[in-house]
């Protein structure tokens, strides 16, 4: 008699669990991928972490954000490939792969045409970045808005990069982008088109000398440990998309889209003052690991150098486009 109790009730308790779980599992689950450590001083981590609260607070018990990060879906292409078939809901990828899709997004990897942070964000939220989101539409993929990356600097095992001259003959892995191949062509480096992950493997065996990399990814992702000089070449600034399906987002009730447009909005906002509140102490950490930092001393050298870069992507960008970027950036 015990026993059958004993039974009986843990039965009733099994099922009361199970009916509890079920009842608090969300309506909807949407997945966010990205290439890079699940770190608090990762940018694309804090714009993953900063999406899910600001999400999940406002749908509380309807959507859970799934975050997959250090490229557990893939690398940056099979991830944005995923979004232009469906199988991934989210992902937070670099322009640079973004550019590979939709060319015109490659004026935004231009070398020098930003001088700060602050430039970058008003061309990227206003005329300029919304034509760049419908353009990138077409294939079926929703931008939500262009995250804080940082700018991109130079790092290697060989020198200090202070003159356009130390930059000759160095092996740079660059991101699989003809703007990069050709920005360090121009510069006289030696690029080396790589997938990410391979690159730490390559530094460490030498394979490479050097990447260039925006000062936040190289402290989350420990480069410090393989790398000895950062430059801080500014060369480009690194947006990153948090980047949606478009078949995803049409499969979800309308009041969940939009608060799904709002949170990625809300993120964004709150993802930058994070990256940017954080890059001083970015800087003591890197140092304190052993890498030498230095500035450039001559930007004009270094834009001297690149200027045929834009020349030979204006095609591709559009004229219109580039003109309208380069006036937003001119007048300021």
């Amino acid at each position: 008699m015990t026993m059958t109790f004993t039974r009986r009730a843990l039965g009733a308790i099994l099922s009361a669990v199970a009916l509890t779980s079920a009842a608090q599992a969300a309506e909807i689950e949407l997945k966010v991928a990205w290439l890079t450590a699940d770190s608090q001083s990762d940018p694309y981590a804090i714009t993953a972490h900063a999406f899910k609260d600001e999400l999940e607070a406002a749908l509380p018990g309807r959507v859970e954000v799934q975050l997959f990060p250090n490229r557990q879906l893939g690398d940056d292409k099979e991830i944005l490939e995923g979004l232009q078939f469906g199988t991934i809901d989210m992902g937070i990828i670099t322009n640079a792969v973004v550019a590979n899709l939709e060319p015109s997004y490659q004026l935004v990897d231009l070398p020098f045409l930003f001088g700060s942070a602050e430039q970058a964000h008003e061309v990227l939220d206003g005329e300029v970045g919304q034509q760049l989101a419908a353009n990138l539409r077409q294939h079926g993929v929703i931008s939500l808005g262009a995250a804080e990356g940082g700018f991109r600097n130079m790092i290697n095992n060989s020198k200090p990069v202070r003159t356009p001259a130390d930059v000759e003959g160095v092996k740079y892995r660059t991101m699989q982008n003809p703007v990069f191949i050709e920005m360090f062509s121009s510069l006289g480096g030696s690029p080396v088109p790589m997938a990410w992950g391979e690159v730490f493997t390559a530094m460490q065996q030498g394979t490479v000398d050097g990447l260039e990399i925006p000062a936040s990814v190289v402290n989350s992702n420990n480069y410090a440990d393989v790398t000895k000089y950062l430059s801080f070449t500014r060369h480009t600034y690194s947006a990153i998309h948090l980047l949606m399906s478009e078949r995803s987002l049409e499969n979800l009730p309308d009041d969940v889209q939009q608060a799904v447009m709002d949170a990625g909005h809300a993120a964004i906002a709150k993802q930058r003052k994070a990256v940017a509140a954080a890059e001083a102490d970015v800087i003591k950490s890197l140092e304190e690991k052993g890498m030498e930092i230095n500035d450039i001393e001559d930007v004009g050298a270094f834009r001297a150098k690149v200027g045929p870069v834009y020349e030979r992507f204006e095609p591709t960008i559009g004229s219109d486009l580039l003109d309208q970027a380069l006036q937003a950036v001119s007048s300021d």
